[in-house]
C-alpha cells in the first residue's frame, strides 16, 4: 500500500543516509512493513561504498514507542501465531544487523524510546539523547518481556541496573540514559539540525571521526536530584538477588527501615506485572551476561514464540487487551502469583518449540563485526 511507504522516509545527504520513522499517530511504533524496510535499507547501505554512515530519527514527539504488538496480537488471535513470529523474526534480524554493522549508525533519540525503539537504536554505535528523551522497556506490564536484544544490552549496564530497568519498566530521561550508557552522547534538541548537517559532511566510516562530529554539540547534563541513578546502592543490593521473590522481599525490608516513596512504588510496579514475564526475564538477563548478542536474540525468539503460541500462559494477550486494546489497565494474569510460576514453567520458555516446521532464529552470517557498545562502567 502507498500508505505503508510513508512510514519510513529516506534521504540521501552527501555521504549519509537519513532514515526517518514516520508513523506519527502511533508514535512511530514499528509495523511489519517498517522492520522489513529498515532491514532492507541497512543491508543496501552496508554494501554501498558511497554511504559512510546511517542516521536514524523519528518524526514528531517520539523516536519510536515500540513494536506494533497490538497488531501482532490481532493476527495471533485470528489463529495466525506464525504471522506474529514472522514479525519478531524480522525485527530480531534487524537488531542483529545493527549490532554487527560495519558502518556507524547514529540514532537521534529526541523523544520516546521504548521497546522495539530501543532495539532499533541501542544496538547502533552512537545514541544521542536530548532533554526530551524518555527510555523504557515496559514489556513485563504487557505480559511480554524486554526483547529486541535487551537481554544483551541491559545485562551490560552497570551493576544490576539492567535488572531494575527490565523488570520494572522504569522510565529514564536523557541524562540517566547517558549516565548508564544507553546513550553515548547528550545534545540539546536545539542543536540537532546543526548536528545532522555536521554528520552528513563526515566522509568516513571511522567511528572516531563520527564521534568528533557529535562531540562538537555534546553536553554533560546534570542528573536530577531525585534521579533513580542516585539509588544504585539500593538497586544493586536488591536486584542482585537470586529470584524475583527475593528481590521484592529485599525491597520490602528496605521499606521497613525507612519511608521511601520510590521503594514503595517499585514494589507495587513489580507486584502488578505478569509473574511469568518477571521470572522469564530475570532468568534471561542472568544467562545473557555470559553470551553474545546473536545467542541472546536466538533465546529471545524461542521465548517470544512460546508466548505467541500461548500454551504455557496467555499473559501476553491478556496484557495487550488490558493495556493497549480495552485499556482497563486491569490484567488478570495466569498464573496469578510468583509462587505459582515454577522453575519448570520457566524452563519451558527456553526450550525449542515442538511444532512442525518451526526453527530456531537463523541469523545472517556476518564478517565477525562485534558489537561496539560504549556502555559505562562495565
Amino acid at each position: 500500500m502507498a500508505f505503508d511507504h510513508d512510514q519510513i522516509l529516506v534521504e540521501q545527504k552527501l555521504s549519509a543516509t537519513i532514515v526517518i520513522l514516520n508513523r506519527l499517530k502511533q508514535l512511530n511504533a514499528l509495523s511489519f512493513y517498517m522492520v522489513s524496510r529498515l532491514l532492507e535499507i541497512f543491508q543496501e547501505d552496508e554494501a554501498n561504498p558511497n554511504v559512510k554512515l546511517v542516521v536514524v530519527k523519528g518524526n514528531g514527539r517520539a523516536f519510536c514507542a515500540g513494536g506494533d504488538v497490538a497488531k501482532v496480537v490481532r493476527d495471533v488471535r485470528g489463529g495466525e501465531w506464525r504471522l506474529g513470529a514472522k514479525f519478531f523474526e524480522t525485527e530480531y534480524k534487524l537488531n542483529y544487523l545493527m549490532a554487527t554493522y560495519s558502518k556507524p549508525q547514529v540514532s537521534i533519540l529526541n523523544g520516546i524510546v521504548m521497546g522495539g525503539g530501543a532495539g532499533a537504536s541501542v544496538h547502533g554505535r552512537f545514541r544521542v539523547a536530548t532533554e526530551n528523551s524518555v527510555f523504557a522497556m515496559p514489556e513485563t506490564a504487557l505480559g511480554l518481556f524486554p526483547d529486541v536484544g535487551a537481554s544483551y544490552f541491559l545485562s551490560r549496564l552497570p551493576g544490576f541496573f539492567g535488572e531494575y530497568v527490565g523488570l520494572t519498566g522504569a522510565r529514564l530521561d536523557g541524562a540517566e540514559m547517558l549516565a548508564c550508557g544507553l546513550a553515548t552522547h547528550y545534545v540539546p534538541s536545539s542543536e540537532l539540525s546543526l548536528l545532522e548537517e555536521s554528520l552528513c559532511k563526515v566522509e568516513s566510516i571511522d567511528p572516531i571521526a563520527v564521534s568528533a562530529s557529535i562531540d562538537k554539540f555534546s553536553q554533560q547534563p546534570v542528573l536530577k536530584e531525585n534521579s533513580v541513578y542516585h539509588r544504585m546502592d539500593v538497586i544493586n543490593k536488591c536486584f542482585s538477588r537470586k529470584s524475583v521473590e527475593d528481590i521484592i522481599s529485599s525491597l520490602e525490608m528496605e521499606a521497613q527501615s525507612k519511608a521511601d516513596n520510590w521503594i514503595s512504588a517499585t514494589i507495587q510496579t513489580l507486584k502488578k506485572a505478569s509473574p511469568t514475564s518477571l521470572k522469564v526475564f530475570l532468568r534471561l538477563i542472568r544467562e545473557s551476561r555470559l553470551i553474545g548478542v546473536g545467542q541472546c536474540l536466538v533465546l529471545e525468539y524461542r521465548i517470544v514464540c512460546h508466548m505467541l503460541q500461548g500454551h504455557h500462559s496467555k499473559d501476553f494477550f491478556e496484557g495487550c487487551r488490558a493495556i493497549l486494546i480495552d485499556k482497563d489497565k486491569n490484567p488478570k494474569w495466569e498464573p496469578s502469583k510468583l509462587e505459582l510460576v515454577s522453575d519448570t514453567n520457566v524452563d519451558s520458555y527456553f526450550s525449542k518449540l515442538d511444532d512442525e516446521g518451526w526453527e530456531d532464529l537463523k541469523l545472517p552470517k556476518r564478517n565477525n563485526y562485534l558489537p561496539k557498545y560504549a556502555i559505562a562502567k562495565l
